[in-house]
């Protein structure tokens, strides 16, 4: 028997095309290249914290904030019949004020506590030195703000 295309056998190639291989490649580069800034590996993600079992009925409240002018609000809290009010408020040009006032409510009376409030944006060292100098003045219960 025999063919009609003649006794001429076909013979196969054995190699591999790699130029599909290296589309691929430079295609997922380029995605790679694009989502590496996009990704943050320093973000930190803080636990949420729950309520402490019993907050205060006295408090004074350090507000801090990241403007211009660098404010420091400090709001002494306090309850009135049950109900929670604000006694007085007062700003702090800077951190020294701040302290001598921290020094002054905390001589008057030396019970109360500390909650430090601060913005998101402000560095965490600011936040750190006020909780610092205030443990320094001997302020034993100081908290921080959370949502």
């Amino acid at each position: 028997m025999s063919s009609l295309r003649g006794e001429r056998k076909r013979k196969f190639k054995a190699e591999i095309n790699v130029v599909p291989y290296i589309d691929v490649m430079l295609v997922l580069l380029v995605i790679f290249m694009v989502a590496a800034p996009m990704t943050n590996p320093s973000v930190i993600n803080l636990p949420t914290a729950g309520q402490s079992t019993q907050a205060p009925p006295d408090f004074i409240e350090i507000a801090l904030s990241p403007n211009a002018s660098a404010t420091i609000s400090i709001n002494r809290h306090g309850t009135s019949k049950g109900i929670a009010q604000q006694i007085s408020k007062e700003t702090a040009a800077n951190r020294r004020d701040l302290m001598e006032k921290l020094r002054e409510y905390h001589r008057t009376q030396p019970d109360l506590s500390v909650l430090v409030s601060a913005d998101k944006d402000i560095k965490y060292d600011e936040v750190i030195q006020v909780i610092s100098e205030a443990k320094k003045l001997g302020i034993h219960r100081v908290g921080l703000a959370t949502k």
